[in-house]
């Protein structure tokens, strides 16, 4: 599913004239090598105070200042590594990569161990796999990161790593031609149709329980890693925040204690009950893609080979069963949200 009828006219008007559609970071897959040098030490250490820091960046052909901290929620609690913000709001990056960009989301490797940036570079694929099937999306762009720690305090293992940056959520808005939504609760009804049931089955696909269309317990908007961009009249959800999926499996990941699974990789249908057609719809949308949806595991650098071979089997396992498609429809039907 991409756009349907006026949205995409919509969506090509606007983006053709938007200020904020207009940077290069996420048109490129490719990854990003940079060079991050600061008191990264002291960021860690004083992590919940939200500070902002000092800090270059260097890539091959450029260097910039820019303020450097600390964000998250569960993950501020359960890494040694947090994931971090980049603030260029008062840098001149005019002719750099990060040319139109203030402030950007950086995933990060989250423990000491190796599996762990494997899990970074599992939870990319998920954002690409999900901009496979729809437009309206967080763009993701993978960088190679260097630190340098100006306090000379952090261990070797953190020195070098992957991570991704995430596209920021006004650009996103404004690329597809729409608003964000800072709304405390939708109706199913104002929700667009196509674009919410892709998302019930793509969540199944990568065994993610951990999202709903009810605010979260941080916030008094909706929803619990969705974001909602107005697009017309309908509201389009947009899923983020894949760590604790099954394709993930990262280390510190437990499904919900109210679900009746014990392992993040059991997958749970959590969809809300839709047309049967337009579920169909969706479904095929994503089994059109298998192909598509396996190369971007094949695609990971730094993945070895067992580990490439073990994501593959498990969005395999989705692909074989979706192969009966009136069983599967069936199982959604059955196990959906009245």
């Amino acid at each position: 599913m991409k756009f349907h009828g006026k949205t995409l006219l919509l969506w090509l008007l606007l983006a053709l004239v938007s200020p904020l559609y207009a940077g290069s970071l996420f048109e490129d897959n490719s990854p990003l090598e940079i060079e991050v040098t600061g008191p990264l030490w002291s960021l860690i250490e004083n992590k919940k105070e939200s500070k902002e820091w000092p800090f270059q960046i260097r890539t091959e052909t450029q260097e910039l200042d820019f303020l450097l901290r600390a964000r998250g929620n569960s993950r501020m609690r359960v890494c040694d590594f947090p994931p971090l913000r980049f603030n260029f709001k008062n840098t001149d990056t005019s002719s750099t990569v990060f040319e139109g960009q203030e402030k950007l989301k950086l995933v990060t490797r989250c423990r000491k161990n190796e599996s762990s940036e494997d899990d970074v570079l599992e939870e990319y694929a998920a954002y690409r796999i999900f901009g496979l099937l729809s437009d309206v999306s967080f763009r993701v762009r993978l960088v190679h990161i260097t630190y340098k720690d100006t306090d000379d305090r952090i261990k070797e293992k953190y020195r070098t790593s992957y991570g991704f940056l995430i596209e920021p959520e006004d650009q996103l808005a404004s690329r597809v031609g729409g608003s964000l939504s800072e709304i405390p609760a939708v109706s199913l009804k104002k929700l667009d149709k196509h674009q919410a049931a892709l998302i019930y089955i793509y969540q199944y696909l990568i065994g993610n329980t951990d999202w709903s269309f009810v605010a979260s317990d941080d916030t008094e908007s909706c929803c619990h890693n969705v974001k909602l961009i107005k697009i017309g009249s309908q509201q389009f959800p947009v899923p983020f925040d894949f760590d604790l999926a099954g394709v993930v499996n990262a280390s510190y990941a437990r499904p919900d204690q109210s679900l009746k699974i014990k392992k993040v990789w059991q997958r749970l249908y959590r969809g809300f009950c839709t047309e049967p057609d337009v579920l169909k719809t969706a479904l095929t949308s994503i089994t059109s893609r298998q192909d598509e949806v396996l190369d971007v595991i094949a695609g990971l650098p730094a993945l070895t080979e067992k580990e490439k071979a073990k994501q593959k089997k498990y969005l395999e396992g989705f692909f074989r069963k979706a192969a009966d498609e009136d069983r599967i429809l069936k199982l959604f039907e059955k196990s959906c949200h009245p």
